[in-house]
């Protein structure tokens, strides 16, 4: 059993900066998998970034490609998501996801095992 927390999400300005946390508890964190996604209102949800047990590569979105930086620090069983650049297009309930026991990348929603309960980011204008 894995349970995701985020938090850093929040009210800003188009042009501003947020940095996402997802603490995840029990261990092995470095054997999961993990993703960042998003939900706007009236929309499906979708994929952000992925990063690998290990970390040793990621994988964006293209909408979110040179803004987003997925990273993670196993030591502190935490996934960020650093968001740059940040326009009202990016305004969503962004969830963590963790796939256990893999050291790959996924950008399918349904290959991830445990999901956040997400936090919100608003983008105005």
């Amino acid at each position: 059993q894995v349970q995701l927390v985020e938090s850093g999400g929040g009210l800003v300005q188009a042009g501003a900066s947020l940095r996402l946390s997802c603490a995840a508890s029990g261990r092995t964190f470095s054997g999961h998998a993990m993703g960042w996604f998003r939900q706007a209102p009236g929309k499906e949800r979708e994929f952000v970034a992925a990063i690998p047990g290990l970390g040793s590569y990621t994988y964006y979105a293209d909408s979110v490609k040179g803004r987003f930086t997925i990273s993670r620090d196993n030591a502190k069983s935490t996934v960020y998501l650093e968001m740059n650049s940040l326009k009202p297009g990016d305004t969503a309930v962004y969830y963590c996801a963790a796939k256990l026991y893999s050291d790959g990348y996924y950008s399918n929603d349904r290959a991830y095992d445990y999901w956040g309960q997400g936090t919100q980011v608003t983008v105005s204008s």
